[in-house]
């Protein structure tokens, strides 16, 4: 009778172990099961709006051009822009996202307006995207004309660069370039973790790199 006591109490205490056991796995097996979702969601956005631009520079016209040099502010062009990818993104200009969207930097840092990576307007896109368009300042003829940013989780968060929010480059002649492909493996991974922007995780996560927690 000892001894079946005895097996009783071992086998408990073993369930309870492997039960703590899981509780300390399960919050980062989600997590990494959640971010790997949102890697892929990525990678086939980025394939999309490639194509999408591939399309748009076939069929471009002498009126589309004509029209982006009359426009004199980057709210001109940004409007521009947006007019043009409209119809392929599916995106609602008339009912934008609420006023406390606020995306932040992978470390948790808030993004403020004026750097680059701020967007004044957002728009919500195909499959509840978030959509930002930006004219950017472009000093050398090489440099990018627009940058956009799709936060694929929508208004749900977690809302940060590198986690949900993705982003792009746009070059003259319609070619784009993920957030990150001019930086180093080393810059990479040190702006794709936990103390880093998280931008650079647009190019990083493209070219198989992987998310440590």
């Amino acid at each position: 009778m000892a001894v079946g006591k005895k097996w009783k109490l071992e086998y408990s205490i073993a369930l309870f172990v492997m039960l703590g056991i899981l509780l300390l796995i399960m919050p980062v097996s989600i997590s990494s099961s959640r971010q790997a979702n949102f890697i892929s969601k990525w990678n086939e956005k980025f394939n999309r709006v490639e194509y999408m631009f591939s399309v748009i520079n076939a069929h471009k016209t002498d009126d589309i051009l004509k029209s982006m040099n009359k426009a004199k502010t980057p709210e001109e062009r940004e409007m521009f822009l947006l007019a043009i990818v409209k119809p392929y993104l599916r995106i609602n200009t008339y009912n934008t996202p609420i006023k406390h969207y606020k995306p932040h930097y992978m470390n948790g840092a808030k993004v403020y307006k004026g750097q680059r990576y701020y967007f004044d307007d957002f728009y919500f896109a195909e499959n509840n995207t978030i959509v930002g368009i930006k004219d950017i300042k472009n000093e050398k003829s090489n440099d990018a004309f627009f940058i956009m940013m799709f936060d694929i989780n929508g208004l749900l968060p977690p809302n940060r660069w590198g986690r949900d929010i993705f982003g792009i480059n746009i070059y003259d002649g319609g070619r784009i370039e993920p957030f990150g492909f001019d930086s180093d493996m080393d810059e990479l991974k040190k702006d794709c973790s936990e103390s880093g922007t998280g931008v650079s995780c647009s190019y990083y996560y493209k070219i198989g790199g992987g998310f440590d927690e």
